[in-house]
């Protein structure tokens, strides 16, 4: 429910304070008094576009906050999804309106989005209006009406669960089947490619070492002969570096080198261990160089396969028109991927389509429950609504639910169409093609009294809609209200005395002038100022003793 309502410089407000009851509260006013403007600020707590145009006064901002409590925890889903505060089920509500136009909103002091803002107050507030009453004809809230009498929100909840899941199936259908489908066009350019390239069959290094072989093998006799003359230098040469080397070693073998450098350090070598080392390491070299050059062969015929490898792989490189032969060697173990892969892709799609049969037959029987569900609940409410209704001045009210059936939606398989006749001699019609206004009203404010408790909103909001009735029906639709807020807190805005002697509490809107502007106040009434309200609504501006007593008569009733 609405707990407090703070309304600042919006229209003609300056600023209002209201701490608000449960019930039925009325709220009454002269026509232009400010209802409307009422109306504005709260619809703009519901996330309503703002206009700056609604400024009173244009050097500061618009302020519109409400405090709503014993809120439904059914909205703390939206809450945690969006990281928002939950205060023990008290949501407090803001908008502001700046003079450029700029508008911001905030949940419990956390900026919000108008979308979610939208959301959110969907389950604080229900308005209804003359103008609102259109949504009665509109097939998907004829459908929320029966659904609310079937107590269908546990069956709907998991049908929509399975249907998300099937339509999510449906994609991935698609979407495999479209990738397939390009791969059907491609297929032919890319069995030409993979033809040509397992003729080819590039390896991943087999160019680095086919370029390493044609190097050796071209040139072979030449690096032969120049590393074996390397060996022979160091090796076998009648003054090979070996020789010399070793003849200067044993010249000097014997001597004491430490008598001409400073103190020794046992971690360095000596002069005779130094020798002996680079002995060694020039007689490994030799060997090396010695086993290098026997392994060096001429080879033509290994040549000329050499050179046409290359030829090869270089001129795949080129008609492929990739970047380089490792791109090359990645290109071919692709095209191998995808052609392995086609079976997979079979194997998938059919894997899918069986379990969106499966589910699609879950659908379909969960689909009927509902419709089941809805069928028996249709004839309770034609029962219900019809008995309802008659009292307020549609006597000849005939009313008949139509449900037919056809695909699965998100909301099962059914379609609703509420049929109406007012006139004995009048076919059932469409509500849209058949209702005037003030019928349309009456019906609406039926269905809120039958599914009231359902609704699992705290606070209905009734704006006018008694608007062209009177007398004994006015009482009644006055009635019907006050049974609906036994359960809710309910307003009704209304120029009917009948209905507004039934509020527990009564709010009066009235704008006097304050210098060169004209202002717009609500009040509390007590008792003694609710009769003279009262009293206004049934003799006008001129409030005489008749109209008192007539009013103290009503209230009492």
């Amino acid at each position: 429910m609405i707990k407090q309502l703070s309304i600042c410089n919006y229209a003609l407000i300056d600023r209002v304070e209201l701490i608000l009851n449960d019930g039925l509260t009325i709220l009454t006013g002269e026509t232009g008094a400010g209802k409307s403007v009422m109306m504005g600020a709260i619809s703009l707590l519901m996330g309503e576009r703002a206009d700056s145009k609604v400024l009173a006064n244009r050097e500061g901002k618009a302020v519109i906050e409400g405090v709503f409590d014993s809120v439904a925890t059914n909205l703390k889903d939206i809450f945690d999804s969006n990281d928002l505060d939950w205060n023990d089920g008290q949501i407090i509500v803001r908008r502001e309106i700046a003079a450029n136009g700029r508008s911001r909103a905030f949940i419990n002091d956390t900026p919000v989005t108008l979308p979610l803002l939208t959301e959110v107050a969907g389950g604080l507030v229900d308005i209804h209006s003359q103008h609102s009453n259109r949504l009665l004809s509109k097939p998907e809230y004829q459908l929320s009406v029966i659904d609310s009498i079937a107590d269908n929100a546990d069956l709907l909840a998991d049908y929509k669960k399975d249907f998300a899941r099937f339509v999510g199936l449906r994609n991935k259908i698609k979407k495999l089947r479209d990738s397939m489908e390009r791969s059907r066009e491609n297929r032919e350019l890319r069995a030409f490619q993979l033809e040509q390239l397992s003729k080819i069959n590039p390896k991943k290094g087999e160019l680095e070492e086919v370029e390493k072989d044609y190097d050796i093998l071209s040139d072979a006799d030449d690096l032969r002969s120049r590393i074996n003359q390397a060996a022979y230098f160091i090796s076998t040469a009648d003054n090979s570096a070996l020789m010399m080397i070793g003849d200067a070693g044993a010249g000097i073998d014997g001597i004491d080198f430490s008598l001409f450098e400073g103190p020794s350090d046992s971690s360095q070598p000596g002069i005779m261990e130094r020798l002996r080392n680079v002995y060694i390491e020039l007689k490994d070299i030799g060997d090396s160089l010695s086993r290098i050059a026997s392994g060096i062969e001429s080879d033509p015929v290994r040549l000329a396969k050499a050179d046409e490898r290359l030829k090869v792989l270089y001129e795949a490189v080129k008609r492929f028109k990739v970047a380089d032969y490792d791109a090359l060697v990645d290109l071919y173990a692709s095209l191998k991927r995808e052609n392995d892969g086609g079976s997979e892709k079979v194997e998938e799609l059919n894997a899918l389509e069986s379990e969106a049969r499966r589910l699609g037959d879950v659908l379909k029987d969960k689909a009927e429950k509902i419709s089941i569900s809805r069928a028996s609940a249709a004839k309770r409410f034609e029962e219900t609504l019809t008995a309802n209704a008659r009292p307020l001045g549609l006597k000849n009210l005939r009313f008949s639910v139509d449900i037919s059936k056809g695909k699965l939606t998100p909301e099962g398989k059914d379609t609703v169409e509420f049929l109406c006749a007012f006139n004995k001699n009048q076919p059932l019609m469409p509500l849209s093609q058949t209702a005037s206004g003030g019928e349309m009203a009456r019906l609406t404010l039926c269905i809120k009294a039958i599914t009231a408790n359902k609704l699992k909103l705290p606070t209905v909001i009734f704006d006018e809609i008694d608007t062209g009735v009177s007398g004994d029906i006015a009482d009644r639709m006055g009635s019907m209200m006050a049974d609906i807020a036994e359960g809710m807190q309910v307003f009704a805005i209304t120029h009917l005395p009948q209905v507004a002697v039934k509020g527990r509490s009564h709010l009066l809107v009235y704008k006097h002038d304050e210098g060169d502007r004209t202002v717009s106040h609500v009040k509390v009434l007590d008792s003694g100022e609710r009769i003279k309200e009262i009293a206004r609504m049934l003799s006008g501006k001129e409030i005489n003793e008749a109209a008192l007593s007539n009013a103290k008569a009503l209230l009492e009733g």
